[in-house]
């Protein structure tokens, strides 16, 4: 008959090396994660016969979609202010679309002609666009970097005072500029 301090030696070798040989098992392979891509999309500009394509831009400028609309106070409020990025980024290779959601064309003029907005103005009333990068409410910004891929999503109201050191460091990355709208 085995002596107990031996079976117990032999449980706990067995079980220690068990453990060993089930580890690698047990951890997740180390894999680097790629940014999202960004999806495909097409619209018409707000009082305009031009058409943004994301195929004339993703993979050739950083983009920068800003999801709001004219009923969205923090919209108003931060629309100079986002004007005011836009003025400096879009000669450097940087493209800016406004993407109104849940809006009509009048309301979107209304609130076009109220903050004095300049730059490129779109409608997505059904959320077509929005739904497809991740849209959960107003104001709502995503960065497009020139892979195609998904930079940054920003939620509420802090994205235009993050906006300028985000597109300066993926100016910095190389990215020449290309064309504008």
């Amino acid at each position: 008959m085995p002596r107990p301090r031996s079976v117990a030696a032999l449980l706990t070798v067995a079980l220690v090396a068990g453990g060993f040989a089930a580890a690698p098992l047990a951890r997740p392979p180390a894999v680097a994660h790629a940014a999202p891509a960004a999806p495909a999309f097409s619209v018409r500009l707000l009082d305009s016969q031009q058409t943004v394509d994301s195929v004339d831009l993703i993979g050739k400028k950083i983009v920068v979609l800003r999801f709001q609309a004219s009923y969205c106070k923090p919209c108003g409020k931060e629309s100079a202010a986002f004007g005011r990025v836009v003025d400096r980024y879009r000669n450097r290779g940087v493209e800016f679309l406004a993407l109104h959601v849940q809006d009509t064309a009048a309301d979107v003029r209304r609130f076009v002609k109220r903050h004095g907005v300049k730059y490129p103005v779109a409608l997505d009333p059904r959320l077509t666009i929005g739904n497809r990068f991740g849209f959960e409410g107003t104001p709502y910004t995503v960065v497009v970097d020139r892979k195609g891929e998904i930079a940054a999503q920003i939620h509420g109201v802090s994205a235009v005072a993050k906006l300028p050191r985000m597109l300066d460091e993926l100016l910095e990355a190389g990215e020449q500029p290309s064309r504008r709208l």
